[in-house]
């Protein structure tokens, strides 16, 4: 088939004393029919340029399936008088949400998704909210992949839905009378911006504004607190927050400031008893933990709980009637510590191997003394623990079934590290079947993120598994951007100094070289999103580098999309990329901006992908790169653009369907690797 050529018709940016031309700014509008028809056409495209690999692709379905306890339960966990969980059944794509009494009694049905997504070509469920009496649950749905969620309220007594309905709805928050309840709502950016307080069976315009943010940069959300005493309205934007606060059982009450906003400063607000403790970064740059009276929140009463650590970073605070239970995360690793309210001891939880995640498990309980939490490494799949606090003691709940008799003793997980260009050692998680030689001709996936202060954390997939036993080395770039060796670590890969997140990507890439793991022409990289920025630069950057490259909705087009204040994130993004509109940060973005940036030279082979209605990154970002790489690159390497016409940023919808995709990736990574046999 043909290669699929876009037109050009050139578009002058003047801005900042510059003049650019854009010949690929007319594929933004999606009304125009020739858009779709390029789209299309590079759907076409792609499928016939992967038709040869079409029998490796159902292959790879089948394994990531088989290794899948189709028909499963989640670890109930216990709330009031009634036990809820989630479950799956084999051949349905989407999970069913129940409950049932403690006491002992059928099982209620709470929401199932397949019925909801029944005839939808695209379905994600978004919030489940449980109302504080256990007689209703507010949920809501997106069938389309732009985020724009429908909020409905189903009466668990009668089965029926009720007749509310409130559209573009982001989060949600019970008062403790179950008859009210806090939603905020978006803007035509996709921005949350209203707070509204919502009294069941009025209609959606009798709703009263609680809060309207202005600004454009700050978000807005709501959440109850685990002691149900109040409900926080969190504003926040990239790098300041704010937090107010209502009475739970006072829905009507107005909300209070716990600390006015301050430019680069944030903090986070939980509550136990007569106090809130406040996690936040004014004068340090790790966070510290403060408490101060409910009657007084603000911060001239802050008292110290836990101070600052130049080598620990405070994540999140959960507060409980007895305990605060702290996230940190050390060295690029993540932990667990716990404090005893009243005697003010407190200890951290050990686990023994060297590379590993764990997070918090889902704890409603405020009054509990158990607590859950999840953990999961490159070789052990997700396993839930309860931890009894008063006696340390660990109990294991579950662990995530892995079929096919998958055996961890086979496989190897390491942390070596990269020397960047600035004498910076940056972390990398590796993984990969025992008896690997360090021949430099074993395929390598190596991926990285580092963007937002997003930590790349070593977690298990059993859908990996069709790599590692395919002889292929998985990697993970701990790279700056990201917060994995603490928020420093963030500061340093953003702004101005965005490029080192790319530099410690290459530096990872050529350390893996250099110890033999592999050598360029097997070395394939992948990314998504910021990732995808990541992955756009460092193949202008160094293209000889990488053996293969796959860009998922890949932000590329940073500079036009920066300068567009209209677009959904923009503004709010300021404070990662900085504002292109001030001539410093104009040049700078200028400077890396992968569609700016593609060069008349040689590109390795690539997959891009993007979604039709991805609200976070346009398609037209990946199909303008494509073109734009078609045009100016001077070698014959295949470059393969599938664009998901009725999904958004997180692709296809329903688990089968997801492991389509990703066997589709995976068939495409292996045979641009050379690496087709059968797993062992």
């Amino acid at each position: 088939m043909k290669i699929p050529k876009a037109a050009k018709k050139d578009k002058l940016i003047r801005i900042n004393g510059d003049t650019r031309v854009d010949p690929y700014a007319w594929l933004r509008n999606r009304e125009d029919p020739a858009v779709i028809s390029h789209l299309e056409t590079e759907n076409t495209y792609t499928a016939a340029q992967m038709r040869g690999a079409g029998k490796l692709q159902k292959q790879l379905f089948r394994e990531i399936r088989s290794r899948i306890k189709e028909t499963d339960l989640d670890v109930p966990v216990t709330i009031g008088n009634f036990s809820y969980y989630s479950r799956t059944v084999r051949g349905k794509q989407y999970g069913i949400h129940c409950r049932r009494p403690v006491a002992g009694g059928r099982e209620q049905v709470l929401i199932d998704e397949n019925e909801l997504a029944k005839k939808k070509k695209f379905f994600d469920l978004g919030i489940l909210r449980v109302s504080p009496d256990h007689n209703l649950v507010a949920f809501s749905t997106d069938t389309k992949g732009d985020e724009r969620y429908v909020l409905r309220i189903k009466d668990l007594r009668t089965g029926k839905v009720r007749r509310d309905v409130l559209r573009d709805v982001d989060s949600v928050a019970w008062s403790t009378d179950s008859k009210t309840f806090f939603y905020t709502i978006l803007d035509e950016a996709h921005r949350p911006y209203k707070v509204l307080r919502h009294r069941l069976g009025s209609p959606a315009s009798d709703d009263v504004v609680v809060h309207h943010e202005k600004d454009d940069s700050v978000y807005t959300s709501v959440r109850l607190s685990r002691s149900e005493s109040f409900v926080f309205i969190d504003l926040h934007a990239k790098t300041t927050s704010e937090v107010r606060f209502i009475r739970a059982d006072r829905p009507e009450s107005r909300p209070k400031l716990v600390e006015r906003r301050r430019r680069g400063i944030e903090y986070g607000v939980d509550h136990s008893g007569d106090h809130f403790f406040i996690t936040h970064n004014d004068r340090a740059t790790n966070f510290k933990v403060v408490r101060t009276k409910v009657t007084h929140p603000g911060r001239k009463h802050w008292k110290t709980v836990l101070a600052h650590r130049k080598d620990v970073l405070v994540e999140d605070v959960d507060a409980f009637a007895k305990h605060l239970v702290i996230h940190e995360r050390e060295r690029g690793l993540p932990h667990i510590s716990i404090t005893n309210l009243s005697a003010k001891n407190g200890h951290r939880i050990r686990f023994k191997e060297s590379v590993y995640d764990v997070g918090a498990g889902r704890n409603p309980d405020f009054e509990t003394k158990a607590l859950r939490f999840g953990y999961t490494s490159l070789v052990t799949p997700s396993s839930v623990y309860e931890y009894d606090i008063p006696t340390q003691r660990r109990k294991l709940l579950k662990t995530t079934p892995v079929l096919g008799g998958y055996d961890p003793s086979k496989y190897r997980s390491e942390r070596i590290w990269a020397r960047s260009h600035d004498g910076t050692e940056v972390p990398m998680s590796l993984v990969y079947r025992k008896g690997l030689r360090r021949n430099g001709k074993n395929p390598v996936l190596l991926s990285g993120y580092g963007s937002y202060g997003a930590s790349r954390d070593p977690v298990f997939s059993s859908i990996r598994l069709s790599l590692l036993d395919r002889g292929v080395v998985f990697a993970i770039a701990h790279i700056r951007g990201g917060s994995e060796m603490g928020r420093a670590w963030y500061e340093n890969g953003k702004f101005l100094k965005k490029k080192n997140t790319f530099h410690d990507f290459i530096a990872s890439a050529e350390e893996l070289v250099r110890k033999r793991y592999t050598s360029p022409q097997h070395l394939a990289i992948s990314g998504g999103s910021a990732g995808g920025l990541l992955i756009g630069a460092v193949l202008n950057m160094r293209p000889e580098l990488f053996g293969v490259a796959l860009a998922a909705v890949p932000f590329v087009d940073v500079l036009n999309t920066m300068l567009d204040a209209t677009l959904p994130l923009t503004v709010t993004e300021y404070d990662e990329w900085g504002n292109p509109n001030d001539p410093k940060y104009y040049r700078y973005i200028k400077s890396y901006a992968p569609y700016e940036n593609v060069q008349k030279q040689d590109y390795p082979p690539m997959l891009i992908t993007a979604g039709l209605n991805d609200p976070r990154v346009g398609y037209w970002e990946p199909a303008k790169w494509c073109a734009r790489l078609r045009e100016l690159k001077t070698d014959d390497n295949e470059l393969l653009l599938k664009t998901e016409m009725g999904s958004g940023h997180f692709g296809a919808s329903g688990r089968y369907n997801m492991f389509k995709e990703i066997a589709f990736e995976y068939a495409y990574l292996l045979t641009r690797l050379g690496v087709e046999k059968g797993a062992p």
